[in-house]
């Protein structure tokens, strides 16, 4: 017996909650933290398309009406049960052949519209599916919707986007069907179904795994959206994840290229999701602001604050610098002040330098120093600002650090390059200067003075040689 019902377009043997050759459903703590900033319990609700057990259980727990609409069979049936039949119903189809005439006050489709359709459904597009929703919404009706980005970070670090086989659910699917390529298009596609946007968030580090969601993408907030991007490319990449993310949000695009987007209209929504992912205060990140005097060759700037950021760790402070914010002073009296970001690490101040160094070497950062991938020598050189030297004993003799991205890599080969082309051309010059020294007049009178023992035996030879033939 069945629990859903069959709407049409029906995927009989699929899942999108247990994939095996798909994306898994929407999940992550910034979407549930949405559903629960907006909803509330006299709400009446449907859900379109695959969202996880965890938030259709969410939703069913803040309000006392949901239906679900999902393609596929088997997880219409697994919903059915969690929500239960004194919730709603459980729809199974695509969703061009759903007829139902209910009015919803909020629909919720976080994982996007291209899973709201099988493959019996053709010309069904992007904004078709967003026009279908829209005629479900009652009077003030509330829509939170999600919206993969096309151009995203995932294009500018990973180096199998292009190659890679199409997923299962993605052969024979139209152009069409996919979300408009952009920010700028999905706000427009949003505003011509007749939509006013709320609030709008960058979502990190995807919509099936939203760890977190910003409606702005700089300073500390772009540290929290660089870990979530990281995290999530661990493997081989072109770039590395985490300074892309950095670089951009400098540049002012890291919301534009966020790698998903949630849309919430008619309703308001906290600037950040979760709350408290993001420290509240000002401050930067300390691993930016040494990073920062590396590329400048500013090593007065790391010769002060090295020895502070020590000090701070002996007075009991404990963290790394990519977990420890170095907070500027209001006045231009005393010195600098820290606090931690995140979890307290428990290390001694070798193995926080340490950290450091081999987050610089796998960033290719810009160095004052000639370049190496030897975290011992860059973490002897740091320590020693402080009075502190490291043991040779303390680290692998054989140990290489090497950037993460491809262009980090090809960057640093380049500096090694031109520094040992330039020690090359300084030898060259070296030995000439040293050639013309020693063929010059002064020099080989000066040579016989200081050395006449030596001279005089070497033309005594000579002589000698002479005399023998």
């Amino acid at each position: 017996m069945t629990r859903s019902n069959l709407v049409g377009g029906e995927m009989l043997n699929w899942s999108d909650l247990h994939p095996g050759d798909a994306r898994p459903a929407a999940a992550g703590p910034a979407a549930a933290a949405l559903l629960t900033a907006t909803l509330k319990p006299d709400h009446t609700v449907l859900v379109a398309g695959p969202h996880a057990a965890e938030l259709v259980g969410a939703v069913a727990s803040q309000v006392t009406s949901v239906d679900l609409l999902v393609r596929s069979a088997p997880d219409a049936e697994e919903l059915a049960e969690l929500i239960g039949e004194t919730k709603g119903e459980a729809y199974c189809g695509s969703l061009d052949r759903f007829a139902e005439d209910t009015q919803y006050d909020v629909i919720v489709a976080l994982d996007g519209l291209e899973r709201l359709v099988g493959p019996d459904t053709a010309g069904f597009s992007w904004t078709d599916a967003l026009d279908r929703l829209v005629g479900l919404l009652g009077p003030e009706g509330k829509v939170l919707l999600g919206a993969a980005n096309a151009f995203g970070f995932e294009r500018l670090v990973q180096p199998e986007i292009g190659a890679a086989l199409p997923r299962d659910e993605d052969w024979g699917r139209d152009v069409g069907d996919r979300a408009p390529a952009g920010y700028k298009r999905v706000m427009a596609a949003v505003a011509g179904a007749g939509l006013q946007v709320s609030r709008t968030y960058a979502v990190f580090p995807s919509l099936v795994q939203a760890d977190v969601a910003l409606t702005e993408v700089d300073g500390l907030a772009a540290v929290v959206a660089a870990r979530a991007v990281a995290s999530r490319n661990d493997g081989p990449v072109l770039m590395d994840p985490y300074r892309v993310v950095l670089d951009a949000a400098e540049a002012g695009v890291a919301f534009e290229l966020a790698p998903a987007w949630y849309v919430v209209v008619g309703v308001e929504a906290p600037a950040v999701l979760p709350a408290g992912v993001v420290p509240e205060g000002e401050g930067v990140l300390l691993e930016e602001h040494l990073m920062m005097a590396l590329r400048c060759d500013d090593q007065a700037e790391l010769r002060k604050v090295i020895p502070s950021y020590v000090a701070w760790l002996g007075a009991g402070g404990s963290g790394s610098p990519d977990n420890v914010i170095l907070e500027r002073p209001l006045t231009g009296v005393g010195g600098a002040s820290y606090r931690l970001f995140g979890e307290a690490q428990e290390l001694d101040v070798v193995a926080h330098l340490r950290r450091f160094a081999t987050r610089v070497l796998e960033s290719g950062s810009r160095q004052p120093w000639p370049a190496a991938a030897d975290p011992h020598q860059l973490t002897a050189r740091l320590a020693s600002m402080t009075g502190i030297t490291v043991p040779e004993q303390e680290f692998s003799p054989d140990e290489v650090v090497r950037p993460r991205g491809s262009a980090e890599q090809l960057r640093t080969v380049a500096r090694l390059a031109d520094e040992l082309a330039d020690a090359s051309a300084r030898a060259i010059l070296f030995e000439g200067t040293v050639s013309g020294i020693r063929r010059s007049r002064p020099y080989r009178i000066g040579h016989a003075v200081l050395n006449p023992a030596r001279v005089i035996r070497r033309r005594l030879k000579r002589v000698l040689k002479k005399v023998r033939r």
